[in-house]
């Protein structure tokens, strides 16, 4: 999501080294080092990874899109001008910022947001040429045009239900096309409760992301709730149908930088307890998003909401002008 920023990054400073702390997990993404972008894996329990970026220090310019208690780290690392977002609480999380940003009054995406972090154009849209597929292990791809049903998600509350899956699924494979399910680990469980007779192969829980990206870019399809997986879909240009329950279509949508990508976005806008305005602990007038957890919100009806018929309509879209083919050849 923080692409946008890094495009117009490089495009500002075509000759500066720029670093970027991901999670471990998310390193190998950045192996050809996308817009030239060194990606360090940073975890501030682990010690190693705290040390590793102490030896690199005196950075000129230190950008915060998110929590500014990373602030505090950029000072400690030494940059020599610190960059964030206004607003954060406590205030004492802003204290070795330089430089304070206010939120746009206007709705946006948030990765088009982040690149606002620097002044001058927007970044030209994603090419998806600027960020090659990493080499990943072996995975056996079916040998028939498939799409990939997502059906993990970072939250409980943002699940689709197993009826409407299997809905989705014969819809599909009534129009000649092969099913595969997708899966973190530790959700297994999930694609048990949604093909208990295991008609369609399942991937879930088998896959590193360097495996999930090159089975999504292969996909004439990905359908997925608002989680990370849905933003691989756009990454790899392949037709991306992203289901919104308590997140922002707005803010966790395509934007300007991305608004290429063969995508939609499949919501009931407004929705009544879609009410929450905080982002990163900051009012936003025109944020409308629900973070709420189980125990404020037993079942998530903004995902109920979501119909089948919503979802093919979506796909149907997509698939009418490309001809129904996968944007991304074979790798």
């Amino acid at each position: 999501m923080l692409t946008p920023l890094l495009a117009k990054l490089r495009e500002r400073y075509p000759n500066a080294h720029i670093v970027m702390t991901v999670a471990k997990p998310i390193v190998p993404l950045y192996y050809h080092c996308p817009y030239g972008v060194e990606a360090v894996p940073y975890d501030p329990r682990d010690f190693d990874s705290v040390r590793a970026l102490a030896r690199n220090p005196g950075f000129d310019l230190a950008l915060i899109p998110g929590d500014n208690r990373h602030s505090w780290l950029a000072r400690a690392l030494g940059a020599r001008w610190v960059v964030a977002f206004g607003g954060d609480r406590p205030s004492y999380k802003s204290w070795p910022v330089d430089s304070l940003v206010a939120y746009p009054p206007q709705p946006g995406t948030w990765g088009d947001i982040t690149a606002d972090l620097i002044g001058g154009p927007a970044p030209r849209a994603f090419d998806p040429r600027q960020w090659p597929a990493p080499p990943c292990l072996p995975l056996g791809l079916p040998d028939s045009k498939y799409c990939v049903l997502h059906v993990g998600a970072s939250s409980s509350l943002k699940l689709w239900s197993s009826d409407c899956w299997r809905s989705l699924a014969a819809h599909l494979a009534h129009n000649g096309y092969t099913v595969v399910w997708s899966a973190g680990r530790g959700e297994e469980a999930l694609i048990s409760a949604v093909d208990p007779e295991q008609r369609h192969l399942s991937y879930a829980g088998k896959l590193d992301l360097p495996q999930l990206w090159k089975l999504i870019a292969n996909a004439a399809l990905l359908v997925s709730p608002d989680t990370g997986v849905a933003h691989l879909g756009r990454l790899v240009y392949t037709p991306t149908v992203t289901l919104f329950g308590p997140g922002s279509a707005v803010l966790c949508g395509a934007g300007k930088f991305w608004e290429s990508a063969p995508y939609r976005a499949v919501t009931v806008d407004p929705f009544p307890c879609r009410d929450q305005r905080l982002l990163f602990r900051r009012e936003i007038a025109w944020v409308r998003r629900c973070g709420r957890g189980l125990a404020e919100c037993s079942t998530a009806r903004c995902m109920q909401a979501v119909t089948v018929d919503m979802v093919v309509s979506a796909v149907e879209e997509l698939w009418r002008p490309q001809g129904e083919r996968s944007v991304v050849p074979r790798l």
